[in-house]
């Protein structure tokens, strides 16, 4: 494996809370049922795909947008515990890392550099950046692209937390690493795709060096 790309809200960020907490607000306000189950079962990284699905009016999205963004508290949501040792091991063995994540640049940039992620992340690809969001493999195509591993696919890997990221990988041939959250139940991430499924990154990192150790020797 040459590069690894991740995701960020649920796989590297603790983030899941503050975006939970931000949609019971919009959907309070438009007077729509909501729990983790009914969140779980409409996500899509689209936020407009999820609205409609959740049964807000199209003429009334940019309303919604509004309530959410004054709503969202993420500005001190902490990396999981042991992240950014991870993605520096993973960086000293070698591996070109990158983000890929549907968080617009506003929110998610920030957050890297007050987590002083960005160096270990030099390749992102943003949810405003393009007209398309997960499943589409647009995005991971693009950073593949930068990381120079375009051509070759087979040998890098998408790290995310919901079944929309394990459908990129496979729309792209990259290897799909699913992280358990409240929004990835394990065997839906399979069921979408996941070659593997782990507690965490942290722990996957451990699973794949420990694994390119026993190759080596």
């Amino acid at each position: 494996m040459d590069a690894i790309v991740f995701d960020w809200d649920g796989t590297l960020a603790d983030t899941l809370g503050a975006l939970y907490g931000a949609n019971v607000a919009v959907m309070a306000a438009f007077g729509l049922p909501f729990d983790r189950d009914v969140y779980r079962h409409h996500y899509a990284p689209d936020w407009r795909v999820m609205y409609d699905r959740l049964g807000i009016p199209a003429d009334r999205l940019d309303e919604a947008n509004a309530i959410w963004h004054a709503a969202i508290d993420a500005a001190a949501a902490p990396a999981f515990d042991g992240v950014r040792d991870a993605l520096a091991r993973l960086a000293d063995a070698g591996y070109a890392l990158g983000l890929v994540t549907a968080g617009v640049r506003e929110v998610v940039a920030p957050q890297l550099g007050r987590l002083d992620l960005e160096a270990l992340l030099p390749v992102t690809v943003f949810g405003d950046d393009l007209p398309v969001h997960k499943p589409d493999p647009a995005p991971l195509r693009r950073a593949l692209e930068a990381l120079g591993v375009a051509d070759r696919p087979a040998r890098a890997a998408y790290v995310g937390d919901v079944p929309d990221d394990m459908r990129m990988a496979v729309a792209v041939g990259a290897r799909a690493v699913g992280i358990a959250s409240i929004l990835g139940d394990p065997a839906e991430l399979v069921a979408a795709g996941a070659d593997e499924v782990a507690g965490s990154v942290c722990e996957w990192v451990e699973l794949l060096l420990a694994r390119e150790a026993r190759r080596g020797a």
